[in-house]
């Protein structure tokens, strides 16, 4: 995949475990290559989320959310591990698109259903054959916690085992580890070799009520751990082989009394873990989280740590989808014959286009010498152009006003404005009113005057006028 492509991977993440109908959950941020624990909350849930309704516990567990102050969508779940079902199997030397068809046979006889979301852990041993653990979970457990989380409104972005996030397949693969997860709800038991998870079992047994009070069976878990032993492939060797228990509470403290002497025959050496996850925490980790499968899981995902196994179905977009239905092999050539040809039209017409393109910049560039004379011509008309002007309106319009004017002088103007070549002012004397009465419906008769407007002299003579009047196009005499 070209990395300009690849999917960032989220800076913080919600991390989940589900143990029967308690849940414990924590969120993780990477801040400068260390990690925070935000908020942190546990909750004993009043509805099954396998058999309640979506709904209502999608609602509940969104109330726990909100209480602890948590707004983050993301998330990553530890599923039970009393979900899963395991079996191994020896793997031939196939190449690798071979052998994950392999493992799928493998799985389906071996699970006897198809109805189930499928993980498998590869490991190695001393003398280099290679195995496989086949691990499955119900798929309609998987569909009711989907539900459930998107009921929540929360995003699960990996569907993990708390016991493989505490205790990573691929770390310390020299040796075989067995790991024991104690909680509430019971005990876990995973073993790990050559890189790869050669055992998983949950121990639900193994805890015994005494009337209020809760306590784990060293002796029955000593005597899974015996068996355990004995199902093991023999090329895994006898040297290396550790128990780490994870936990902390009291019970988790008293197994480990009673158990420690019982380790010595089966060959076990004993370590108590302190922390689940290898990352470095800014701060302190809360003491009721610090051996949290939620904790470990939400750090491996923000820190990029692939979690194996991941049970959480891949998500198909809906285009994918359509092609998978409805495309056969001959439509999808036909519909890529199609797309080509519809590609090669969009280039070819490009190509006429910019074709035509540079056609045009060339005609352009042939006649531009021309284009910038005719263009200096045209400037110097414009600019010089009132110089060879052979009319003259203000000329005309003098010429005519005179017209108006009596030749025995019984009218004279003193004052003459013309303005904008069409607005006329003129201003005068009289000898009597009738001769400016006389002057004025001469003037009025001129062809293109308009707007006349006079004041009417009066009082001895000679008599003062104005008069305004506009002009309109061509002046032409009434006549």
């Amino acid at each position: 995949m070209i990395p300009f492509f690849k999917s960032k991977i989220p800076a913080s993440v919600l991390g989940l475990s589900l143990d029967g109908n308690r849940l414990e959950g924590v969120v993780v941020r990477r801040v400068n290559g260390s990690l925070q624990v935000r908020q942190s909350f546990s909750a004993n849930l009043a509805l099954s989320p396998l058999t309640g309704d979506p709904e209502l516990v999608g609602r509940e567990i969104r109330n726990h959310l909100d209480q602890a102050g948590i707004r983050e969508r993301r998330c990553a779940l530890c599923l039970p591990l009393q979900w899963v079902l395991s079996l191994q199997t020896a793997v031939p030397d196939l190449p690798e698109a071979d052998r994950a068809s392999f493992l799928q046979l493998e799985a389906e006889r071996g699970f006897h259903s198809d109805d189930l979301v499928m993980a498998n852990s590869l490991f190695k041993t001393a003398k280099g054959a290679t195995f496989a653990t086949l691990l499955s979970v119900s798929r309609s457990h998987v569909v009711a916690i989907e539900k459930v989380l998107a009921a929540a409104k929360l995003k699960p972005v990996a569907f993990g085992l708390g016991a493989a996030a505490m205790q990573p397949p691929g770390e310390d693969s020299a040796r075989r580890i067995f790991t024991l997860v104690i909680n509430a709800g019971g005990v876990g038991l995973q073993v790990t070799a050559g890189g790869g998870i050669v055992a998983i079992r949950s121990l639900d047994s193994a805890i015994e009520t005494e009337g209020a009070q809760k306590r784990l069976s060293a002796d029955l878990i000593a005597r899974e751990l015996r068996i355990t032993l004995g199902q093991l492939p023999g090329e895994l060797g006898e040297t290396g082989v550790v128990l780490k228990v994870f936990g902390q509470t009291e019970m988790a403290r008293q197994l480990v009394a009673e158990l420690a002497p019982k380790l010595q025959p089966l060959g076990l050496s004993l370590e108590i873990a302190q922390k689940v996850s290898a990352a470095t925490f800014e701060g302190a980790v809360p003491p009721e989280m610090a051996l949290s499968p939620a904790l470990a899981l939400a750090a491996a995902y923000v820190r990029g740590v692939k979690t194996n196994p991941n049970f959480l179905p891949p998500k198909v977009n809906p285009w994918q989808q359509f092609a998978a239905a409805r495309l056969s092999p001959q439509k999808l050539a036909y519909a890529g014959g199609v797309a080509g040809f519809l590609v090669f039209c969009v280039l070819a017409a490009f190509g006429v286009q910019q074709w035509k393109i540079h056609h045009l910049q060339s005609q352009n560039d042939a006649i531009s010498a021309q284009v910038g004379d005719i263009s200096e011509a045209q400037d110097q008309i414009l600019k010089y152009r009132a110089f060879y002007d052979n009319r003259s309106r203000p000329l005309e319009i003098l010429l005519k006003l005179t017209e108006a004017f009596p030749d025995e002088g019984a009218v004279s103007a003193k004052t003459i404005e013309i303005h904008d070549l069409a607005n006329v002012t003129c201003g005068g004397t009289a000898r009597d009113n009738q001769s400016f009465l006389a002057m004025h419906a001469r003037l009025a008769a001129i062809d293109g005057v308009t707007g006349l407007h006079a004041e009417v002299p009066h009082g001895q003579p000679p008599l003062q006028f104005s008069l305004s009047f506009n002009v309109e196009g061509a002046v032409t005499n009434g006549d």
